[in-house]
């Protein structure tokens, strides 16, 4: 199967630099966000998100991971890592690499509705506009019209490069 380079590392620098000033001039007033990066690849993109938005504002970002069967989401638990941690009255900002059908997107939500929050945005770095689920990114680094057969994945090294691709 043939690989495509769909963005270079210093291409998701660049996106990933917009979304983070979007999201800044979105969130203007907010004091804090917590950003939910569903593991393992959409933490890692959210670790870079964070840093480009406190590289922009001073704005306190909490990072958590979410763990869930991003194929079969009711088959196993999906796992919040929060602590003590509340999300009550919180601006959430749920982060991942590639937004499919929204089906992930969708079952991330599930235990965020446990609690009150004030807002939940998405944020991703591809969206392939595929929606099952009425979940759309409010944040997109690229949109791409795919076909069904085909597979977009982001692969980052231990230094936070990536590349996205088409396969």
């Amino acid at each position: 199967m043939k690989k495509v380079l769909i963005l270079n590392s210093e291409e998701i620098q660049q996106k990933t630099k917009r979304i983070a000033y979007q999201i800044v001039e979105d969130n203007y007033d907010e004091t804090e966000i917590v950003m939910i990066g569903i593991m393992p690849n959409g933490y890692g993109y959210a670790e870079q998100l964070k840093k480009e938005i406190e590289a922009i504002d001073g704005i306190k970002i909490s990072l958590i991971e979410i763990d869930l069967n991003k194929a079969e989401p009711l088959e196993g638990e999906i796992k919040l890592a929060l602590g003590k941690k509340s999300l009550d009255n919180k601006t959430i900002i749920i982060v991942d690499d590639v937004a499919n059908t929204g089906k992930t997107l969708y079952y991330a939500l599930k235990p965020i509705m446990e609690f009150s929050p004030k807002k939940v945005q998405a944020a991703v770095l591809v969206d392939r506009q595929h929606k099952l689920f009425p979940v759309s990114p409010d944040f997109v680094g690229l949109s791409l019209s795919t076909t069904l057969q085909e597979h977009i994945s982001v692969e980052f090294d231990e230094k936070g490069k990536g590349a996205a691709y088409l396969t």
